[in-house]
C-alpha cells in the first residue's frame, strides 16, 4: 500500500516537473543552451500568483479545494506576465550575447548571472518569509485502491494536463508550432525553409516562461511559497528534460512523471533530507547509458 501511494504522490509531482521540463527542453534545443535561469522563472510566476490573489482574494473554496476560481484566474495572469518576462529576459541578455556571437557556455555562464538576479529580486520585495495562496485547511480523501489524496492534488493534475494537451496541439497543428518543432530538429534546415528565426525565439520563450509559471503556482499551492521554490526544482526540471530528450514534448512529460514517482519511491528506503539527490543519480544514469534521452534521436 505504501507503494502504491508512494505512485500516485509521483504522479501529482511528477506532473508539475513535467510542466517546467517542458521549456527546459525547447531550450536545450531551439536556444541550443542550458538556462539555468528558467528554474526562476516558477518562483516568479508563483508570486505574481501571490500578488493577483492579495489583490483580489483566493476566492472562495469550491467543489472541495481550497480556493476559487479567482485563485484560477491568478495563475492564468501569472503565466502570461512570466511568459512576457521570460521573453524580456532573452530581449535583454541572450539576444544581446547571441548577436555577438557568444558561445554556449557563455549563455550558460549568463543564465546563472540572470537566475540570481532573479530570485534576489524576490528575495528584495518578499523576504524570506513563506506565504500560502490560501490558509483553508483540507482533508485527504479515500479512494480505492486505499490511496490518499488531496482535492487539490487531482485538481492541479488535471490543469497540469491541459496545460500539456493544449501545448501538444499548439506544436501539431499550429504553423508556428511545427515551426518551433522545425527549428528544434534542425535549425539550419528550418532557417533555409524560411522559418522566421526571432518569431520562433519569442514563442519558444513566452511559452515556456508560461508553463513555467503554472509549475510555480502549483508548487506553492501545495505546500507553501517561498524563494527557492524554483531554484529546489532546478535538478528535477533537467532531469526530466534529458530523460525524456530535448525538444520532445512527450519526452518532458513522460521524463518529469518519471522523475517524480522515482522522487517518491526513494522516500521510501532513504530520510527525506536524501530526496533531491534522486534527479541527480537519474541525470547520471541517462547521461552515461541513454545521453540522447528516451525520445531523442541518437547522434
Amino acid at each position: 500500500m505504501m507503494v502504491l501511494q508512494a505512485l500516485a504522490d509521483g504522479v501529482f509531482t511528477g506532473a508539475i516537473i513535467a510542466l517546467g521540463a517542458i521549456g527546459v527542453s525547447f531550450t536545450l534545443q531551439i536556444m541550443r543552451f542550458a538556462n539555468f535561469a528558467h528554474s526562476e522563472f516558477l518562483t516568479w510566476g508563483a508570486y505574481i500568483a501571490l500578488a493577483v490573489v492579495m489583490l483580489t482574494g483566493a476566492g472562495a473554496p469550491t467543489a472541495g479545494l481550497t480556493f476559487g476560481w479567482p485563485l484560477v484566474a491568478a495563475a492564468l495572469v501569472s503565466a502570461v506576465l512570466t511568459g512576457v518576462a521570460a521573453w524580456g529576459l532573452d530581449q535583454l541578455v541572450f539576444k544581446r550575447l547571441r548577436r555577438g556571437g557568444a558561445q554556449p557556455l557563455v549563455l550558460v555562464f549568463a543564465a546563472f548571472g540572470a537566475a540570481l538576479v532573479m530570485r534576489h529580486v524576490i528575495v528584495l520585495i518578499w523576504g524570506h518569509e513563506s506565504y500560502f495562496y490560501t490558509r483553508e485547511l483540507q482533508m485527504a480523501v479515500l479512494v480505492p485502491p486505499g490511496i490518499r489524496v488531496m482535492p487539490d492534488q487531482v485538481f492541479i493534475l488535471a490543469l497540469a494536463l491541459l496545460a500539456m494537451l493544449a501545448m501538444h496541439l499548439f506544436l501539431t497543428y499550429s504553423r508556428t508550432g511545427i515551426a518551433m518543432r522545425a527549428m528544434a530538429e534542425s535549425p539550419g534546415l528550418a532557417q533555409a525553409c524560411g522559418v522566421r528565426v526571432e518569431s520562433v525565439v519569442r514563442t519558444t520563450w513566452i511559452l515556456c516562461g508560461g508553463l513555467a509559471a503554472l509549475a510555480g503556482v502549483f508548487t506553492g499551492l501545495t505546500p507553501q511559497l517561498h524563494p527557492e521554490i524554483g531554484f529546489n526544482l532546478l535538478l528535477a526540471l533537467f532531469a526530466a528534460a534529458i530523460f525524456g530528450g530535448a525538444g520532445s514534448l512527450p519526452g518532458a512529460v513522460i521524463g518529469g512523471l518519471l522523475v517524480g514517482i522515482a522522487e517518491n519511491l526513494f522516500l521510501l528506503v532513504v530520510p527525506p533530507g536524501y530526496k533531491p539527490a534522486m534527479p541527480f543519480v537519474l541525470l547520471l544514469l541517462v547521461l552515461l547509458f541513454r545521453p540522447d534521452g528516451l525520445f531523442g534521436e541518437k547522434r
